[in-house]
């Protein structure tokens, strides 16, 4: 792997913990969240132009995906509500690969290594000491089951876009469709979920949510060109390196409390993401 390539990932996992970051600061984490699915809607309504229609089952698998994706984005906008992002952040993107493996071999009969069983128990043991430090620091309680929740529906939505995207054929398309139809349920479940008013949107938010839906969709660009040029098993572990990125945004630049216990924890759940998937 090139230097370039190697600080390109890097890139991406930075871009990935800073629209976590984007959708923190702002006052109404719901709402950004919003913006941001408008923003990817927007992205997908410009790639879809080029694409092919889906068809057949296709339809089936997206209307899936977007609904793990509403349920991810409202899951997350809640813990954001009520955590730390150097607490909610590991939780929700380190659960989600355990989770993942679990179901392939649970569900799906597929064959794990001892790498990745070693892999999952530190994932496992890192997930339950960041957990366990929300009920020793004094922080909101509330978050821990969002955060959870969105681990939870990341994982759906992987296994779900892995057969998607496979049965279009067409990552590209698929990927497109999938914003413009996250673009419609995310929205409507919020307008149903809080009325009307949470399309009264100040200005602050709409710039955060776009800046936000900017950087996820680059993360996600680099992360797929880099899986061109060097071993997808590689670039996949390298990424979560956004872990640590938004651990230490939350401690440096958003003055949240940084524990020993959530620093070995953070280092926990990076480490067993890295194990499983290389």
């Amino acid at each position: 792997m090139s230097a370039f390539i190697f600080i390109s990932i890097l890139m991406a996992a930075l871009l990935h913990a800073s629209w976590n970051a984007l959708i923190k600061t702002g006052d109404n984490k719901l709402a950004g969240m919003m913006v941001m699915a408008l923003g990817h809607g927007l992205i997908g309504l410009v790639t879809i132009f080029t694409q092919p229609m889906p068809e057949g089952e296709v339809w089936i698998w997206l209307m899936c995906s977007a609904t793990f994706h509403t349920a991810y984005q409202f899951f997350l906008g809640y813990a954001y509500q009520q955590g730390d992002l150097s607490r909610v952040y590991p939780i929700a993107r380190g659960g989600a690969p355990m989770l993942v493996l679990l179901v392939n071999v649970i569900v799906l009969g597929e064959y794990m290594s001892v790498q990745s069983y070693m892999g999952i128990a530190l994932l496992g043991v890192g997930i339950i000491l960041m957990a366990r430090g929300v009920f020793t620091s004094g922080e909101s309680r509330r978050m821990l089951p969002f955060a959870i929740g969105s681990a939870f529906a990341t994982a759906g939505y992987s296994i779900v876009d892995g057969m998607g995207a496979r049965a279009m054929d067409n990552a590209v398309a698929y990927v497109g469709w999938l914003f413009v139809i996250a673009a419609v349920t995310y929205p409507a479940l919020m307008i149903g979920v809080h009325g009307t008013q949470i399309l009264r949107i100040p200005r602050k938010t709409w710039v955060l949510g776009m800046c936000g839906a900017a950087a996820s969709y680059a993360s996600y660009i680099i992360a797929v060109w880099a899986m061109t040029q060097a071993p997808i098993a590689l670039v996949t572990a390298m990424r979560e390196t956004s872990i640590l990125f938004a651990v230490l945004i939350g401690w440096l630049i958003f003055g949240e409390n940084m524990s020993r216990s959530k620093a070995i924890s953070a280092i926990l759940i990076v480490a067993g993401v890295a194990i499983t998937r290389l």
